[in-house]
């Protein structure tokens, strides 16, 4: 893939991530992660470590499912890679958090490694139909 569709792609990814993400966390899942996270949130995000986060992570999205899925033009590989990425990925924190946090909740690790698992697949896809869209999968 050129560094033009890959730049392209990336860009499309990073949209759908923000957009389906930032409704999760501001409007779908607010209220749960409140009342279980209540004390522990912080009252302003920190802007520059989330973006951050958001780009490694969707950089990750692009590398372990996107690309692999547009080698072998399969859809349904860069889905599964993006969920099983996900997972991991989300799980590295919960279930850190699990083990190190007092008080951090059972429910909120298990309802975070799904939302991730759900996220990453869709942005994968996303992904996978942009590869497409700009040439770089033919």
């Amino acid at each position: 893939m050129s560094m033009s569709a890959l730049v392209k792609v990336y860009g499309l990814m990073t949209v759908t991530f923000f957009a389906i993400d930032l409704v999760w966390l501001g409007i779908v899942a607010k209220p749960f992660y409140q009342s279980y996270l209540g004390p522990m949130l912080r009252p302003d995000v920190r802007w520059g470590a989330a973006i951050l986060f958001y780009l490694l992570f969707i950089a990750g999205i692009l590398v372990f499912a996107v690309l692999p899925g547009v080698e072998r033009a399969s859809l349904r590989r860069a889905v599964a890679l993006g969920a099983f990425f996900g997972l991991v990925a989300y799980a590295t924190f919960d279930l850190t958090s699990l083990a190190l946090v007092k008080g951090f909740p059972d429910i909120v690790a298990v309802v975070d490694m799904a939302w991730g698992t759900v996220l990453s697949a869709s942005v994968a896809a996303a992904g996978y139909a942009a590869a497409r869209w700009v040439g770089a999968g033919s």
